[in-house]
């Protein structure tokens, strides 16, 4: 009985690695995640090649983790244990075990970035400085700062820190042909007044956080704002972004968002995506179906698009305006469109024709590049912008 009993870790550890075998033998591969949003690994091709090279045991491995039984169980329980042993906060510049998540899991269900390596970041805005130097219409730039800026009381103590007023220094001195509109005080004073300005599992702005934005553009682009009262406000529950689709935090509790509808829009909207060669058009600028989904953020705008056009038959002034944007643009767009005859998005990552040519080719009156402080600094390919 004593031999049985020592025995019975072992016989208990075997019993589980063959179920885990079976399990992963008999389950069906799944291609996406639909918790995490991405597409999981695939079966890599076996070559010499690439075998001697170590390139395969890479891809075998990361194919193995994908398709792991139960794997939303175990990318959870691992995020915990991690939160639990203190390794997803640390103040010092090497992390425990040199252990660095990504993210903290901060107080009243925050899951926030951690600071981003701003390395590539005056590099991109002294692309867009260049850029606006070649055209001959004014540009405006509007960048969001990151949300452990804003929401510095919601992080973990200690925690790494956020650098946006170095960095907000250093891009006023370096935007000179473009102008910078700076939001750090008015979102700050309005996130102290109770305001929720960035969503909890998600790195966007909410939409009352692109209104504000919104409204701090007012007098830079020479539109009256309309007040809080002019839009019908619409709650949705069950919004699960992608700072919680990315941490493995399943325990959170979801994200309300929010879609404002101007009351007086009477039809005469119509948006235009072109994606690749496919073209779809309909007459609102909210993709309701998006939200059934976890990620209800492509509610505005249908998500992410190369070319999209907003035209507004009853635009308060007949100007065509042009947004170089990431998707923090989205939810702003919908209000910038009541002021606009015509809008025209790109986004860069999709997008390569130069910026200037596109000015000159649909007679654009001004231009607006919309980003957010973490996306800007890791954009590899808004040098294409020129």
């Amino acid at each position: 009985m004593k031999k049985l009993y020592k025995a019975l870790p072992a016989v208990v550890f075997v019993a589980f690695i063959a179920v885990m075998l079976v399990m992963y033998i008999v389950l069906p591969k799944e291609k996406v995640s639909t918790s995490e949003k991405r597409p999981l690994a695939e079966m890599p091709a076996f070559s010499v090649e690439s075998f001697f090279s170590g390139e395969f045991k890479e891809d075998f491995e990361s194919y193995l983790s994908d398709h792991a039984p139960w794997r939303n169980f175990w990318v959870g329980a691992n995020s915990y244990v991690h939160l639990l042993t203190g390794q997803y906060s640390t103040g010092h510049p090497t992390p425990k075990n040199n252990y660095k998540r990504g993210y903290y899991y901060g107080s009243d269900g925050y899951i926030i970035n951690e600071p981003q390596d701003m390395t590539d970041l005056m590099l991109n805005i002294g692309y867009i400085e260049e850029c606006a130097q070649h055209m001959s219409v004014p540009t405006t730039v509007l960048i969001a700062p990151s949300t452990g800026y804003i929401c510095e009381d919601k992080l973990p103590s200690p925690h790494y820190a956020y650098t946006d007023d170095e960095y907000f220094a250093q891009m006023s001195d370096t935007l000179r042909t473009a102008k910078l509109v700076d939001v750090r005080e008015l979102f700050k004073s309005e996130y102290a007044a109770g305001n929720q300005i960035y969503y909890r599992t998600d790195h966007h702005w909410t939409a009352y956080g692109a209104y504000t934005a919104y409204r701090a553009l007012a007098d830079e682009l020479g539109y009256t704002p309309l007040s809080r009262r002019d839009y019908e406000i619409t709650s949705y529950d069950g919004f699960y972004g992608t700072t919680y689709s990315s941490s493995g935090f399943w325990l959170t509790e979801p994200d309300t968002i929010e879609v404002w509808d101007n009351k007086a829009n009477d039809g005469s909207l119509s948006v235009t995506i072109t994606d690749g060669g496919d073209v779809t058009e309909q007459g609102d600028m909210f993709y309701y179906s998006h939200l059934d989904e976890d990620d209800k953020y492509p509610v505005y705008l249908d998500g992410n698009h190369p070319y999209t056009v907003i035209k507004n038959a009853n635009a308060t002034s007949d100007e065509k305006l042009l947004i170089v944007k990431d998707s923090f643009a989205h939810s702003l767009t919908p209000f910038l469109a009541d002021h606009y005859a015509e809008i025209i998005m790109v986004d860069m990552r999709y997008y390569a024709n130069p910026i200037p040519e596109l000015v000159k080719q649909e007679g654009i009156d001004r231009v607006l590049f919309v980003y957010s402080i973490d996306n800007l600094a890791k954009d590899d390919r808004i040098a294409l912008i020129e």
